[in-house]
């Protein structure tokens, strides 16, 4: 039996797939592996732990062969998996959410609405290049944000997890989703709002839907024409979320006044126009990126591995519908 590992993570975990009559291959190269590394180093596996920088198709399930029972995914997203392939073909795929995960990329939202609000990147560079002088009463002014308005896109555990901090900040909270969430409502005093009215009233826009065809470029120059002047958007979801050419030009013409951005829309490539602007925050797709959530999210996608490879339901599969038709 032979497990294909795509690149060495940080966890503990692996080690638990070590079993007696158990193969284990993890990629000796720290970076992506090609399409052809995955299928020469991955043919004959019977399981493949993969990271959101692998694309997998059918076609690249096919060359691994039709011994392969799941893809088990080192993320929350899985939009790097095809999934209808894999359903097809009885595969199972598996991802990592988990509550680490969540309350990291929760924490690292509110870390880059600080930093926006109160230019605390810029006023980092400017004193590290020796130009402060002294105390001005006018330099770096930036925006409270207690009492503001937050609009979050996608009400899920993330979204709540965002949310519930705005307490501490006596922020009002809008959100969208397909439905309304009553519970959410109740407990987090949040309001329901269309995207368009959320867009007009928010002081912060902070994005947390997953990548799908509805998704892709959901924030785009239709939506900077609706949204509030001098707002900020902050994306740790998916960058293709956000049209970033719209965005650059947003951001010129003062109709929004910054954005922070774990991810982007052709990564690991960045825009250059936002390279150059002060008034945006990057981050190089860290937002999950704590000891506790990679610890975590390493168990889950070990644990899923271990359960299907021995006939056991893993809880956390993306297409559990096809368990009865699954590849044995």
């Amino acid at each position: 039996m032979k497990i294909l590992v795509t690149r060495k993570i940080p966890s503990t975990a692996v080690e638990q797939l070590a079993q007696e009559g158990r193969e284990i291959v993890v990629s000796p190269f720290d970076r992506p592996l090609t399409p052809e590394e995955i299928i020469q180093m991955g043919a004959g596996s019977e399981a493949v732990l993969s990271l959101l920088t692998d694309k997998i198709d059918g076609e690249m399930m096919d060359a691994i062969g039709p011994q392969l029972k799941i893809v088990s995914n080192y993320a929350v997203g899985f939009d790097n998996i095809n999934i209808p392939s894999a359903s097809e073909r009885g595969i199972l795929v598996a991802n990592t959410p988990c509550d680490e995960v969540n309350e990291s990329v929760a924490e690292h939202t509110w870390a880059l609405m600080l930093a926006l609000g109160r230019r605390v990147v810029e006023a980092d560079e400017a004193t590290k290049r020796g130009a402060y002088k002294g105390w001005e009463p006018g330099i770096f002014l930036g925006s409270l944000l207690r009492g503001k308005t937050l609009g979050i896109v996608g009400m899920g555990r993330i979204g709540e997890m965002v949310a519930r901090r705005a307490k501490g900040f006596d922020m009002k909270v809008l959100y969208t989703k397909r439905n309304p969430d009553p519970k959410a409502e109740a407990e987090l005093g949040v309001v329901f709002s269309s995207l368009d009215d959320l867009l007009a009233n928010s002081d912060f826009v902070s994005l947390h839907v997953p990548l799908t065809d509805q998704t892709r470029h959901m924030i785009n120059k239709d939506s900077f024409s609706k949204i509030k002047r001098g707002s900020f958007l902050i994306n740790t979801a998916r960058g293709p979320v956000v049209d970033e050419y719209d965005l650059v030009e947003a951001l010129r013409s003062g109709v929004v006044s910054g954005a922070g951005l774990d991810v982007f829309d052709a990564e690991p490539n960045v825009n250059p126009e936002l390279v150059g602007m002060e008034n945006v925050i990057l981050t190089p797709h860290i937002a999950s990126a704590t000891h506790e959530s990679r610890e975590a999210m390493g168990q889950l996608a070990v644990s899923a591995i271990n359960k299907v490879l021995s006939s056991q339901k893993p809880e956390n599969l993306v297409n559990p519908e096809i368990w009865d038709n699954r590849r044995k």
